[in-house]
């Protein structure tokens, strides 16, 4: 290679920790997550001399600095990078490889590694790195040679983003990273898109034109702000059904007409009947798993009741569950802008039906005054006042627990990006997703939901939200229990609830603790001011609301 080789920039003798850097550089990468380790010492004084290009996040917990990393991934649709030492750092950050793969969230994790010298010793913290993380990631590996560095992350950043997108897990032996190398940094990397054929398009109009109640199915790997925008044009144009998938209500503006719920867990049940009914189900970037397909009942598989057209990006998904009646494999974007450009179908027979599921939904996110939570804050009164405190363009993230149920089903989603929740159901995501978001996104409003158990999977993290000045507003739902597992437990052992009751701080005065600002809501109306209050603190905030212990979901008390 010449320095007029347009592929690649040629440099200077540097270690490999240097090159390492210099090819995220070039790759976009303009921050990393971690927790620092005496295994890649060479990448850390790189970073120093590279801190004003890539910015590196101390965060508390490997695991915390991975749930980052993802949100990254699904903010931008390029790798979110975590950077852990071996051993110990790496299994702490293996929950965020898994809900990566899980969630279809573009994620590299760098591990630094025992010296070559020295592996399959056992050496201190050593650990196998593709077997451990081979089973769990879409590409595990070792760099052997810091001369190709550039070769391994280009085939890493391919890796995560190509077809359906995953996390990549790669090694870095700590000698390798010390090395002189005079090997190249290569040229920003690209993903490679699929385009569909115009036949595609030509048979969709076919079976959409012969449909009489069909309905799209929107969300998954592979969605952006403009698929969206297109998509809202197409469902606006022909006046077809929209619902999003399990905590992608973002993928289309809940207030347009055609809109009609998400298909998840707490599924209105006017919804899943509206599906069981539809004639035509187009699935766009849906894997289809047993959250959407309600344990593969809604869509009976393999063959489904429903003409079934499903589009994905990965060509490994089509025909894996379902056999569809279409099955495309296409990259998200072009595929809806294609779609958009379809002449419409001049055919009206569903029009009734969509404007029925249209109030079934609107019905649905009405708040039910019933009383039952007077003595304490009541969840839909709260999102309700979220909405009109809250801009379209805010961003909202979520861990895992029953407390998410009065997010899916009262706060409408306008714009792409503005949902960060794990679909893969890890606790503990909501806070390290909002310091993710808040550090794309300085401008906007970041609210970060954690039920009282969730956070204090990884509530630290207010440390590393103070120490970058991430100003995010983290609402703890305080029911002093693990609701969800509570839940199951009254349905299969009613009356021998166990290990599930918790014992849990004073929150406020935590967060107070270490710097941010804290405070207590235990009547509803007093929400909106502590939430102004939080908001114009100009630090990191955490409101604690106590909610009803009986009530545990929106339409499901304890006693019954």
């Amino acid at each position: 290679m010449t320095s007029s080789d347009p592929e690649t920039v040629p440099l200077p003798s540097s270690t490999g920790g240097q090159l390492l850097v210099d090819q995220l550089m070039s790759f976009g990468v303009g921050a990393v997550f971690g927790v620092p380790g005496e295994s890649y010492l060479p990448v850390l004084d790189a970073l120093r001399d590279r801190a004003s290009a890539i910015r590196f996040v101390t965060a508390r917990h490997e695991g915390a600095a991975a749930f980052m990393a993802d949100a990254t991934g699904k903010l931008t649709g390029r790798p979110g990078v975590c950077l852990v030492s071996r051993g110990p750092g790496a299994l702490h950050a293996a929950n965020g490889v898994h809900m990566a793969m899980q969630d279809s969230t573009p994620l590299l994790l760098l591990v630094g590694q025992v010296s070559r010298s020295v592996r399959e010793r056992e050496a201190f913290q050593e650990i196998d790195i593709p077997r451990t993380f081979g089973p769990i990631a879409k590409w595990a590996a070792e760099v052997q040679d810091a001369h190709r560095i550039p070769e391994f992350l280009s085939r890493a950043f391919a890796t995560a983003t190509g077809g359906r997108p995953g996390p990549v897990v790669l090694g870095l032996p700590e000698d390798v990273l010390r090395d002189q190398t005079s090997s190249v940094v290569l040229a920003p990397f690209e993903r490679a898109e699929y385009v569909p054929t115009a036949s595609i398009f030509e048979h969709i109009w076919t079976l959409l034109a012969a449909a009489e109640r069909p309905l799209i199915l929107a969300g998954g790997a592979g969605w952006t702000d403009e698929a969206s925008r297109a998509l809202a044009r197409f469902a606006e144009s022909n006046h077809v059904a929209v619902a999003t998938i399990f905590r992608y209500q973002d993928a289309f503006d809940n207030d347009l007409a055609t809109y009609v719920g998400d298909v998840g867990m707490g599924i209105n049940p006017a919804l899943a009947s509206r599906l069981d009914e539809a004639d035509l189900v187009m699935a766009i970037g849906a894997r289809l798993g047993d959250i959407t397909t309600g344990s593969y009942q809604r869509l009976a598989a393999p063959k489904p009741r429903q003409t079934l057209v499903h589009v994905h990006q990965g060509a490994e998904e089509i025909g894996r569950v379902y056999r569809p009646t279409l099955g495309v494999t296409a990259s998200i974007p072009e595929f809806v802008e294609a779609l958009a450009q379809l002449e419409p179908v001049p055919s009206t027979a569903w029009t009734d039906w969509v404007d029925k599921a249209r109030q079934d939904y609107l019905n649905w996110r009405a708040l039910d005054d019933t009383g039952s939570v007077r003595d304490y804050v009541d969840l839909a009164v709260v999102m309700a006042a979220l909405r009109d405190l809250l801009s379209n363009d805010a961003i909202v993230t979520n861990g895992a627990g029953n407390y998410t149920t009065w997010i899916h089903r009262y706060f409408p989603f306008h714009q792409f990006r503005t949902q960060l929740a794990p679909t893969g159901g890890s606790m503990g995501y909501g806070l390290p997703a909002a310091l993710a978001g808040k550090l794309r996104y300085p401008e906007r409003d970041v609210v970060a939901f954690a039920g009282d158990g969730c956070f204090l999977m990884t509530g630290q993290e207010l440390a590393t939200a103070v120490q970058e000045h991430l100003n995010v507003i983290v609402i703890v739902v305080n029911n002093q229990m693990y609701g969800t597992i509570r839940l199951h437990q009254e349905r299969r052992y009613p009356g021998r609830p166990f290990a599930t009751d918790l014992v849990t701080p004073d929150f406020a005065a935590l967060a107070r603790s270490y710097g941010a600002h804290g405070e207590t809501v235990v009547k509803t109306q007093d929400f909106a001011a502590a939430f102004e209050r939080a908001r114009s603190s100009n630090r990191p905030a955490l409101i604690e609301l106590r909610v009803d212990p009986g009530q545990l979901t929106p339409s499901v008390r304890l006693p019954d």
